[in-house]
């Protein structure tokens, strides 16, 4: 029998563990994606602040702004009153619109459509040059926006996962998971096979690989789990 490439043992790995995940929870659909800018947005308030809240917000303030041209020149108060129930407002605010602000000093006007055509390591840096945008946010506005740019959208639960099954190393950061990710996950998967394995993978860390007391009785990773076999 022909030995397989080490590549290739990583190709499958990842391909399993994508066909586990999917055979407990099923597929992933995507709805209607937001334009850059607006994903933007939407990324900055969902920081640390459950979903339900964070898109209340966001429809708040996409009503009382609804071209965004006119959140440059609102003052953070004026966001704040629309955001006032996700975490952090006040800081979400001011950096809401110091970027925006910062977008258009850039590039002469409001629009990320650019970053459509760059190299994915360039547009992250360029995202997170603006305040507060670090490499979850950036990926976010690269990939489930209609850029739909190839990157993996790592927040705190994949981070978990990945670490404790061990697709990263146990002390990666987020920025560190992302490079590590970026270089194994199977060329072949789309911006949206991405997408689609955050949603997996983010899925199982709130139900089942939780911060504290995980569930692995029921983990459908659990039986190639390097933290799982370490206990």
């Amino acid at each position: 029998m022909a030995t397989m490439f080490s590549f290739d043992l990583e190709i499958e790995r990842f391909e399993s563990v994508r066909r586990r995940l999917s055979a407990k929870c099923g597929s992933v659909f995507w709805n209607e994606r937001l334009d850059p800018l607006s994903q933007l947005v939407r990324s900055c308030l969902g920081a640390r602040t459950y979903d339900a809240v964070s898109w209340k917000a966001f429809f708040t303030l996409t009503d009382a702004f609804p071209d965004w041209n006119a959140l440059v020149a609102a003052t953070p108060d004026q966001v704040l009153s629309h955001i006032q129930e996700v975490t952090f407002a006040e800081d979400k605010a001011r950096h809401l619109v110091s970027a925006f602000r910062m977008i258009k000093a850039r590039t002469g006007g409001l629009s990320l459509e650019f970053l459509s055509t760059w190299p994915i390591e360039a547009a992250h840096i360029w995202l997170e040059g603006l305040p507060n945008v670090g490499p979850k946010v950036a990926a976010a506005v690269l990939n489930f926006s209609t850029l739909e740019r190839r990157s993996m959208v790592i927040d705190t639960h994949v981070l978990r996962v990945t670490a404790r099954y061990g697709l990263v190393a146990r002390d990666a950061d987020i920025r560190s998971a992302w490079g590590s990710l970026m270089e194994m996950l199977p060329e072949h998967w789309t911006s949206r096979d991405l997408a689609n394995f955050h949603v997996q993978l983010k899925n199982l860390g709130q139900t089942h690989c939780r911060p504290v007391g995980p569930d692995c009785g029921r983990c459908p990773l659990a039986d190639d789990c390097a933290a799982k076999r370490s206990h």
